[in-house]
């Protein structure tokens, strides 16, 4: 490997940890798409508690694992296509090398970048398969929610089965975006294949779009406005009491 391809590689590594980190501090601090759906969580489990019939909470829940079991599937078979590729070796360089600014790429360079990506769908799907073992914690906790008509609870108990029932669905939120984001710096390995140069600007534009889709979307911002509605007055009057 050439000193460019060693750098691309390790710029790569430090990009996608680097932005993991300073997105889950910066979500502390500020909105993001993350940090304001857990409100919207735990106001949909406080509704959840005020249902006898939930249903429609179970089938919110499964059209969420339904998704994440496609792209669960999808890596699996990335996975055997990537595989795949690592037996056609020399048929793949050439098509490669007829591209208009590719590098000259050896048999044992093709390989590497193969391993890459293979490495990062494995990655992609232990956290898909995790998000969706989460969000059957969630359906399990759904199922043992106290009815509304029971006394045995009081509003701050109401309040903390909320809570906890709300982080199991954050945190199986969490790792369905760790696979997500895997999927996007996967794009930005393809560049690799061609130029090392093009490895670097693919991945530096992937966290530029990561940002932008996560801080200052318009659907975060469609998301704060209607927090900040009457949904926010309304729970704090339940809780105070007027």
């Amino acid at each position: 490997m050439s000193w460019l391809d060693i750098a691309s590689v390790t710029g790569f590594l430090i990009t996608w940890v680097g932005y993991t980190v300073f997105a889950r501090k910066k979500a502390k601090e500020t909105w993001c798409l993350t940090s304001s759906l857990q409100w919207y969580r735990v106001e949909w489990m406080l509704r959840m508690l005020d249902r006898d019939m939930r249903m429609a909470d179970t089938a919110i829940l499964s059209n969420l694992e339904r998704v994440i079991g496609f792209f669960a599937s999808t890596s699996i078979l990335i996975l055997a296509g990537l595989v795949t590729a690592l037996t056609a070796n020399k048929a793949a360089i050439e098509v490669l090398t007829s591209l208009p600014f590719a590098e000259p790429t050896t048999v044992e360079q093709f390989e590497l970048k193969v391993m890459l990506l293979i490495l990062i769908f494995i990655f992609a799907f232990f956290n898909f398969t995790w998000s969706l073992r989460q969000y059957s914690f969630a359906n399990v906790l759904i199922g043992a929610a106290p009815p509304p008509e029971a006394g045995e609870l009081s509003e701050d108990e109401r309040l903390r089965f909320a809570i906890s029932t709300a982080k199991v669905i954050d945190h199986a939120g969490h790792s369905y975006n760790y696979g997500l984001r895997s999927y996007y710096f996967s794009m930005s390995v393809l560049g690799w294949f061609i130029h090392p140069l093009l490895f670097i600007a693919g991945y530096l534009f992937v966290v530029c779009v990561l940002y932008r889709r996560e801080f200052m979307s318009r659907a975060l911002n469609s998301i704060l406005a209607a927090r900040e509605g009457g949904l926010e007055r309304q729970q704090r009057k339940k809780f105070s009491g007027k």
